[in-house]
């Protein structure tokens, strides 16, 4: 199959970008869209031109690593898939494709594809872990969780911190990624000591990386790949009420 690309080229944050357009013809249906982009890199390589910069890495929808706009939309048009998950299938003979990095003020762009996204490690790093000594690991069931509460801890913590929430957020808010985070621990036995301060420091980051704050559209959870709910949000606003009033 024929493929036409329309992909954002810059080559450091300085410059200025631009959409400039490629040809695949050797393109076929069983191709990952990362896989594609190999493709195209081989030919511009090929012709002592300068390959396209994107980021990758498991190849299997779980480091989050792709993360790029694949005709407006985070990830591209199935839902509940990365980037690398994004089979040429989808598309059809001779289909234009338009690919763009993550926009937002807090992922400054690097180079064509590629975003700076350690604002995301920062946010980690201000609470989203547990440091407290909670002994060495126990027998399995022997620490009673709620199956329903285990259920939801699990469906946050499936987050693979890829900014598409992001990057679809008319406000650029990190409120999903960081509610993912602040959320299953805040569900688990282990992550209670620390769960005030946990959600005061993340959220305080949060804001001081430059993420806007969230107003409810909901797009965070449309592109999400792992189909975060957005009740995950109304979770860490009443962990922030209960910490800053409890």
């Amino acid at each position: 199959m024929k493929l036409n690309l329309r992909i954002w080229r810059q080559s450091n944050p300085d410059s200025l970008g631009k959409l400039e357009e490629y040809s695949i013809s050797n393109a076929h249906p069983s191709m990952s869209f990362i896989e594609l982009l190999d493709v195209l890199n081989e030919q511009l390589i090929k012709n002592d031109q300068e390959p396209v910069a994107f980021d990758v890495d498991c190849g299997e929808g779980i480091c989050g690593s792709c993360g790029m706009m694949v005709n407006g939309i985070a990830h591209g048009e199935p839902k509940q898939t990365a980037v690398c998950q994004l089979y040429l299938r989808s598309f059809q003979d001779g289909d234009t494709i338009t690919v763009e990095p993550w926009r937002a003020k807090a992922f400054p762009l690097v180079k064509d594809l590629v975003v700076d996204r350690s604002a995301f490690d920062r946010i980690i790093a201000a609470g989203g872990y547990i440091s407290v000594n909670t002994g060495a690991a126990p027998d399995a069931n022997s620490l009673p969780v709620a199956k329903e509460n285990s259920d939801r801890a699990f469906d946050y913590a499936a987050c693979i911190g890829c900014g598409a929430c992001v990057a679809a957020c008319p406000n650029a808010s990190a409120s999903l990624f960081t509610a993912a985070k602040v959320s299953h621990l805040a569900l688990l036995p282990q992550g209670h000591p620390e769960r005030k301060q946990r959600v005061l420091n993340m959220t305080a980051q949060m804001a001081t990386e430059g993420f806007g704050d969230c107003s409810n559209h909901g797009e965070c959870t449309a592109v999400c790949p792992k189909g975060i709910p957005l009740e995950a949000i109304s979770s860490m606003r009443r962990e922030y009420i209960k910490a800053m009033f409890g």
